[in-house]
C-alpha cells in the first residue's frame, strides 16, 4: 500500500480552557484552502454553539472514527478530523484506518447560534487532552467555539510549534472518493425516533466477533427496524454492525435516526445511518464489509478514465464556490454542459477531494481537502493498469468486436446498454458491483481517444 506522511503544523494544541468569561474551546488549524488561497492555519469562526455537550460529544465521534480500525486492528494511527466552513455550518469529517468506515458532523447554523462561517477546508488538532477535556462535559453552559487562531496570535507566531507526522495511505484518499460516489446513490429508507433510534443502536454488538461477522439486513417496519437474515425486499444491509459504535456518544440526545441505502438487490452493499440531533447531524457511511474498504470499489473509475470528464471538471471547479449546497441543474446552465457531464464532472472532482455529498441535504457540497488532488489518480491501480493497456496497443477492436491481451492472456470485453462486460476473472467475480475492470477500462479510453480524433479533438 502507498503511504506518505503528511505534517500538520499547528500554531499551539487545541484546547478547552476556562475563563471568568466562560468556557472557549480552540480548534486550531493546519495548512488549508480558502477563498483566499492556501493559508497556513485560516481560521473560519468564532461564536457560541447553541448545544455544547452535544457538540463536544459529536466532534468525539468523529474522532473516534479518525483514530479506528475496525479490520485487522493494529496501533492507533489517527489523521486529525477535517473540517470545511460553508458559510451556513462546519462540517467535519474523517476517515478510519482501515478506509471502511466514513464519518461527518455538521454543525449547522441554529448548532452555531445563528451565526455565519468563513468558508475553506483544513486540519483540525484534536488531541488526547482535548479529548480527554471533551468527555468530561456534562452541562451546557456558554461555550465559545473558534475554529483557527486568535487574530493577535497570527501575528506574533515566529512558526509552528505543534507538528504531526502521521501516514497518509492513497487508499484512505481514494476511500474519501469512493465514499462521495457511493453516497450519491442512495435514498432515505428509514427514519426512526428518538426512543426506536435508541433501542435499536444499543442493541448492536460493540466489538467484532462471531455474532457480528458478515453482513446483516434490517426491513423497515414503520417506525422500527427488524432484522432479516436475507436481503428481502426493502431490506437495509448493515454490514458490521459494530462499526456504528460511535454513535452511542450522541444517543441520549438524538430525535431521529436516518438510514440511507441502494435497492437491495441481493448483494452486500454501503450504507449510511444519521443521528439528528439539534442543530447538527451526524453522519456514519459504512462500506460494504468491515475487510472491504471503500478504496476498492471503483465507482470513480468510470470518470477519470476519459478526458472528456477531465476538462468538464477543470470547467465546473471554477463555477464551485464554497456553496453548501451545490445544484447540477444550475452548473449546467452556467458552464453549458448536459446533465450527465456535470455529474460526471462531479465525480471526478470528488476523487480529488473538491466535492462531498450531504445524504440529508441530497446534494453536493464544495470543500478542498488540504492533500494533493490528483494523487488519487496517479495511484488508482486498476486505473494505471488500464492506461499502461490502452497505451501499449494491447486493445484490439473490430467493430463490435474488442479484445484485450493482457500479461499471456486475451479477454473479450462486450458492451450491454452502455455498460461494458469482461470475461475475465474480476468481472466473474463482482459483476460490475465494484467498478469496471482495467481490460474495460482501457476499452473506454482507446474508444474515447479514437472519438476525440475522429472529432478533431487533439
Amino acid at each position: 500500500m502507498t503511504r506518505s506522511v503528511q505534517a500538520l503544523a499547528y500554531s499551539r494544541p487545541s484546547a478547552l480552557a476556562s475563563s471568568q468569561a466562560g468556557q472557549l474551546l480552540g480548534l486550531e488549524t493546519a495548512g488549508g484552502l480558502t477563498p483566499r488561497g492556501a493559508e497556513p492555519h485560516p481560521r473560519f469562526f468564532a461564536g457560541f454553539l447553541a448545544s455544547p455537550r452535544i457538540a463536544a460529544r459529536g466532534l468525539l465521534a468523529v474522532a473516534d472514527v479518525a483514530s479506528a480500525r475496525y479490520h485487522q486492528r493494529a496501533l492507533p494511527s489517527s489523521l486529525d478530523p477535517v473540517v470545511t466552513g460553508n458559510g451556513d455550518r462546519l462540517r467535519f469529517e474523517s476517515f478510519s484506518g482501515c478506509c471502511g468506515v466514513y464519518a461527518r458532523l455538521d454543525v449547522l447554523q441554529d448548532g452555531l447560534g445563528g451565526a455565519e462561517t468563513g468558508h475553506g477546508t483544513t486540519n483540525v488538532d484534536v488531541n488526547n487532552p482535548l479529548r480527554e477535556a471533551l468527555s468530561r462535559m456534562t452541562g451546557d453552559d456558554p461555550l465559545h467555539l473558534r475554529v483557527g487562531p486568535e487574530e493577535m496570535a497570527v501575528t506574533t507566531l515566529d512558526g509552528p510549534v505543534v507538528e504531526k507526522k502521521v501516514p497518509l495511505p492513497d487508499r484512505w484518499l481514494r476511500g474519501f472518493a469512493e465514499a462521495q460516489v457511493v453516497s450519491a446513490g442512495f435514498d432515505l429508507r428509514a427514519e426512526l425516533s428518538a426512543v426506536e433510534a435508541v433501542r435499536f443502536l444499543r442493541a448492536l454488538p460493540r466489538s467484532s466477533g462471531n455474532a457480528s461477522r458478515g453482513a446483516r439486513w434490517v426491513v423497515p417496519a414503520g417506525r422500527v427496524l427488524r432484522p432479516t437474515t436475507r436481503p428481502v425486499a426493502g431490506a437495509v444491509c448493515l454490514p458490521g454492525p459494530e462499526r456504528l459504535v460511535s454513535l452511542q456518544r450522541v444517543l441520549r440526545d438524538a430525535s431521529a435516526l436516518r438510514v440511507y441505502g441502494p435497492v437491495a438487490d441481493g448483494a452486500v452493499s454501503a450504507s449510511a445511518w444519521e443521528v439528528v440531533l439539534p442543530g447538527m447531524r451526524l453522519t456514519l457511511t459504512l462500506s460494504p464489509d468491515a475487510s472491504r474498504g471503500f478504496s476498492g470499489e471503483g465507482g470513480v473509475l468510470e470518470a477519470l478514465a476519459t478526458d472528456t470528464a477531465a476538462a468538464d471538471a477543470e470547467l465546473v471547479s471554477v463555477l464551485l464556490a464554497w456553496e453548501p449546497r451545490i445544484d447540477p441543474a444550475g452548473l449546467a446552465e452556467q458552464s453549458g454542459l448536459t446533465a450527465d457531464r456535470v455529474r460526471a464532472a462531479l465525480t471526478r472532482l470528488g476523487t480529488a477531494g473538491r466535492v462531498g455529498y450531504d445524504l440529508a441535504d441530497a446534494a453536493y457540497f464544495h470543500r478542498e481537502l488540504p492533500y494533493e488532488s490528483d494523487r488519487v489518480e496517479r495511484h488508482n491501480p486498476r486505473l494505471v493498469a488500464a492506461r499502461q493497456l490502452a497505451g501499449s496497443g494491447a486493445v484490439a477492436i473490430d467493430g463490435e468486436s474488442v479484445s484485450v491481451a493482457s500479461g499471456e492472456h486475451g479477454y473479450r470485453v462486450r458492451e450491454k446498454d452502455g455498460v461494458l462486460s469482461c470475461t475475465c476473472q474480476w468481472w466473474a467475480d463482482h459483476r460490475g458491483r465494484r467498478g469496471p475492470c482495467k481490460h474495460a477500462l482501457a476499452v473506454r479510453m482507446v474508444r474515447q481517444g479514437a472519438s476525440a480524433v475522429a472529432g478533431g479533438v487533439r
